[in-house]
């Protein structure tokens, strides 16, 4: 009914700030820092429900592990066990090959934090808390707690930001110079061009990362308000009668998209870590792929 009642579709999705922090910089004059918000307070559940649920799981598994005849997890155990094994084995291992096991917790930690937020985003908590608990508060401003945290472009671009970190550090930690010489390929000063177009590769694949969860998060949202928005149209403008027409129809249209959104949720999550893992993976293999290539180059010239 929110979504009824706001003037815009993108009234729901929008950050809704709690506190702000007005400061002054040097450079770039007064400007508003949001302390807390919707989206805030919806990406520490989504971090505190991640981490409970992997350790309920883990601790059930270890019980259950030292009674042999309960050897196989059961339940939320055993859903997150295949999470965390297909993860390993068929995302990291490939991509990362001998460095899967030092990367798979980061990955696991991505996934998951996605996942949650995500799912946490389609659960209409927002005129809930606004109405039992927060419709005179003066904290949120009349404003309840709700929202995808991942449909906020700071968040994901954040998230894409730790994903270039770990290209980046990983890649000199463990290949040292060669992670810096890969990019300088062919002679000068065709090397120096490369190495540019390189840099604005690995901006570009940040960007992508930032850009592609954002904008699936964002869009079923949009499409969702603006299909529910057509009742009160139609209710107003062809009766009560065709506003009840139409009004079924936009329901079961709706409850096949949050479905679909239900599924983008997983799918997105998995996107993410999948492109995560192959692009660290491109960072820490550097002698391998040289090797692959230099071996693939004899073959076809024999």
């Amino acid at each position: 009914m929110n979504i009824l009642a706001s003037g815009s579709p993108l009234e729901h999705v929008v950050q809704h700030p709690f506190v702000q922090w007005h400061v002054n910089l040097p450079l770039f004059g007064e400007q508003t820092i949001t302390i807390l918000s919707d989206q805030i307070i919806m990406q520490m559940i989504a971090g505190v429900l991640a981490i409970l649920v992997t350790s309920y799981a883990a601790r059930r598994y270890s019980a259950m592990g030292a009674v042999n005849e309960r050897l196989v997890p059961r339940g939320i155990g055993n859903f997150i066990e295949v999470i965390c094994d297909y993860l390993r084995k068929n995302v990291a291992a490939p991509a990362l090959g001998p460095y899967t096991d030092a990367f798979v917790p980061y990955l696991w930690t991505a996934f998951f934090f996605i996942l949650f937020s995500n799912i946490l985003g389609l659960v209409p908590s927002e005129p809930f808390t606004r109405y039992f608990f927060f419709g005179d508060s003066a904290l949120t401003h009349g404003h309840g707690i709700g929202g995808t945290a991942t449909g906020n472009v700071f968040v994901t671009g954040t998230l894409a930001a730790c994903t270039l970190l770990m290209i980046v550090v990983n890649g000199l930690r463990l290949q040292g110079m060669a992670f810096v010489k890969h990019f300088f390929q062919g002679p000068f000063p065709i090397s120096v061009l490369i190495a540019g177009l390189e840099v604005i590769g690995l901006c570009a694949k940040t960007f992508a990362l930032t850009m592609r969860l954002f904008a699936n998060m964002v869009a079923g949202h949009v499409l969702l308000a603006v299909l529910l928005s057509f009742i009160s149209l139609s209710a107003a403008s062809l009766g009560s009668a065709g506003g009840f027409l139409i009004a079924l129809v936009v329901v079961l249209g709706s409850v096949a998209i949050n479905l679909l959104e239900l599924f983008v949720a997983f799918l997105q999550a998995f996107i993410f870590t999948f492109l995560t893992a192959m692009f660290i993976g491109q960072a820490v293999n550097i002698h391998h792929d040289h090797e692959h290539e230099e071996a693939h180059g004899e073959a076809h010239a024999h």
